[in-house]
């Protein structure tokens, strides 16, 4: 049994803000206790200074792509083409995968991300250097073989059966195997063939309580083309059976009421981008028509399109997005954007004990305690409440004041 410490904030119910100055007593990584200081013996851990927030969760996160954050000025088919994909072929050699598995991994953990949706690789080999890096840290990973057969260069092209042969064998390793679980990764609908996108759905089929990941409507001259190739985006995968609750599609900036209306449904979740739709140029993300339609939206970080793993700058970049939107726009509070970045994603990825700090959840925590003298460190000691505190939680916070992680009671960082 460990007793926590510390100024706990989260948002088990949608909007509203719950503060803890107090303990939370965990055992075998599970929350059995919390409440008033007095009302427990000394504690064995001391997170007084700064706020203690749920793990973040990211629904939507390119692993091959860590290298390639900063390519700004570029629509997204240019920037795939220039950045990203080029990057993308480097981890066909094992040595570099491995490299970029480390970095990417540390990236999260250093961001205050427990569990991530993370769009794998198109090598196998490189997918399981992923799983073996967030198994060694602790993370919680829903991953798999990203699949393209055309389109994309060369090297990034497979076969329904080579991608049905492959994502089998990674599945028999990795999924339900500690904190690992495997995730059906199409691309995108553009670069795969109906033959592609069957296969993929007799391997989803095929796997219990599998997920299924790929992008939707995320910029105008890729939703044209894949109208094009397939029709509409969003059928293009609900045709074959691939969309369900256990579904999380990336972007969807711009979506016909009709597609809101099949995601809502089939109980598909978003996950809605901010800072990649800024830097491409995407769109401004139309979170009120989402959530007048019943579809389940999260926060990712979407690196490398996205400028970097922090939730915090994410749940902001959402908020500014909402506010230029106007009346179109949801008016975000800091308990929204908690939400977003941490209970939402575990909804959107099945995961019922984890995104708050009830008794019953599994310890899954970030600790921020920014710098003493930083611009945090001194706003948060002038906040007037929590909901101020966390406001400039959002507003300021990043990686550099993450002082502490933990998945499942186990420290994984500071």
């Amino acid at each position: 049994m460990t007793l926590v410490r510390g100024t706990f904030l989260d948002t088990p119910v949608a909007g509203e803000l719950r503060t803890l100055d107090g303990v939370l007593q965990v055992e075998d990584g599970v929350v059995t206790a919390r409440g008033p200081a007095e009302d427990f013996p000394a504690a064995d851990v001391d997170l007084r200074g700064g706020v203690v927030l749920p793990g973040l969760v990211d629904t939507h996160v390119h692993y091959p792509q860590v290298r390639a954050i900063g390519g700004l000025g570029m629509p997204l088919l240019d920037w795939l083409d220039r950045c990203a994909l080029p990057e993308e072929c480097k981890l066909a050699a094992p040595a570099y995968a491995s490299a970029v598995a480390t970095e990417f991994v540390d990236g999260l953990v250093r961001a205050g991300t427990t569990t991530a949706l993370v769009f794998g690789s198109h090598f196998a080999t490189a997918v399981d250097a992923l799983f073996t890096e967030a198994a060694r840290v602790g993370l919680r990973v829903t991953s798999g073989l990203v699949v393209s057969d055309r389109l994309l260069p060369e090297d990034l092209l497979t076969t329904p059966d080579r991608s049905v042969e492959e994502g089998a064998a990674l599945a028999a390793r990795w999924h339900g195997v500690g904190r690992s679980r495997y995730a059906v990764t199409p691309r995108f609908s553009l670069s795969c063939s109906p033959g592609l996108l069957e296969a993929g759905a007799d391997l989803l089929g095929s796997l219990d309580d599998a997920f299924f990941t790929s992008h939707v409507n995320e910029n105008p001259a890729e939703v044209a083309a894949v109208a094009d190739l397939h029709g509409g985006y969003v059928d293009s995968y609900d045709r074959y059976g691939l969309l369900g609750p256990a579904a999380v599609l990336a972007h969807d900036v711009h979506p016909t009421d009709a597609e809101l209306g099949v995601l809502a449904a089939r109980g598909t979740a978003v996950a809605h981008c901010p800072t990649s739709n800024a830097a491409l140029g995407s769109g401004l993300f139309p979170l009120r028509r989402h959530r007048e339609a019943g579809v389940r939206v999260a926060l990712g970080s979407d690196v490398g399109a996205g400028t970097g793993f922090s939730l915090l700058k994410e749940g902001l970049q959402a908020y500014f997005a909402q506010q230029l939107l106007g009346p179109e726009g949801v008016p975000l509070t800091p308990a929204d954007l908690l939400h977003l970045a941490t209970v939402a994603g575990a909804e959107a990825l099945g995961l019922a004990d984890v995104g708050h700090l009830s008794v019953g959840m599994r310890f899954d925590a970030v600790w921020l305690r920014p710098p003493e003298g930083s611009t945090l460190d001194v706003v948060l000691r002038s906040a007037a409440g929590p909901d101020d505190a966390l406001a400039k939680v959002f507003a300021l916070g990043g990686p550099a004041d993450v002082a502490g992680v933990w998945v499942d009671g186990d420290r994984v960082r500071g």
